[in-house]
């Protein structure tokens, strides 16, 4: 698609949200993965420019192999975070207010300075000032699998990302061994290690770098990235508590009343 088809698909995929349809059937099996993605960034862009709301970083998802095979894709994918959707570990959400949603058990990190395409793992480490145990609140508001180019579109399934205390790197040790502990109801569901995120999380901030350079765009200083998920994802129900315990980084809770 050129520049001014990908313009057109975004009017027509805007007003579809505004009718409540995120995965417009119009659209379905017509979208290539790069241009899903085109259509993603120019959808953040409108709807930063109308609500005064301002993207603060990116998330990468699919990246731990129990991610892939719970969705039958095998490579990561990008989305957008934006200021509205970054809360503090503790936060209650309101569950009526949600999409069938989810919840992912990740590292958030800071950047202090720019990371470029092909940066090198010694790059990503140079780059990170802190590390925040997190969680990435996801909606499921399309088919997900069978329509993964429309998702994408949607902004990856996005919708919140919930962050615990920052450590500073020199702090946090060996984040591809560091386990964290999931826990649903006071009852622990599961447990992952950071090697499960491209074999660490920075490998997981590399690739994004690269990837970004595709469409014109880059990581910058000050930026949030969400690496990936140690786990599957898992669904919320109302009512749910979630706490996440990373080994040697912390603890982050929300709650879905």
């Amino acid at each position: 698609m050129n520049e001014s088809e990908i313009e057109k698909a975004v009017d027509e995929f805007e007003a579809a949200r505004e009718r409540g349809e995120h995965f417009p059937n119009a659209w379905a099996d017509r979208l290539s993965i790069d241009d899903a993605y085109r259509i993603q960034l120019g959808l953040i862009r409108r709807r930063c420019s109308k609500t005064r709301q301002r993207r603060i970083g990116w998330k990468v998802g699919l990246t731990a192999r129990a991610i892939q095979q719970q969705f039958g894709f095998d490579e990561p994918v990008f989305g957008c975070l934006l200021e509205r959707g970054k809360v503090e570990s503790g936060h209650r959400f309101t569950y009526a207010d949600l999409i069938r949603p989810g919840f992912e058990n990740e590292l958030c990190v800071e950047l202090s300075r720019d990371v470029s395409p092909g940066a090198s793992f010694a790059d990503v480490a140079s780059a990170v000032s802190a590390i925040h145990p997190a969680l990435e609140i996801i909606e499921t508001r399309g088919d997900f699998v069978g329509q993964i180019a429309l998702a994408l579109a949607d902004n990856a399934q996005q919708f919140a990302f919930v962050l615990g205390p920052p450590v500073p790197v020199a702090k946090a040790g060996e984040l591809s061994k560091r386990v964290a502990h999931v826990r649903l109801n006071d009852v622990e569901v599961d447990e992952g290690r950071g090697d499960a995120v491209l074999g660490h999380p920075f490998n997981s901030v590399s690739w994004l770098a690269t990837k970004l350079a595709e469409f014109g765009e880059k990581l910058r200083a000050g930026e949030f990235i969400m690496t990936g998920s140690f786990t599957r994802q898992f669904p919320i129900s109302a009512g749910d508590r979630v706490e996440t315990e990373f080994e040697g980084i912390g603890k982050v809770s929300t709650s879905f009343g």
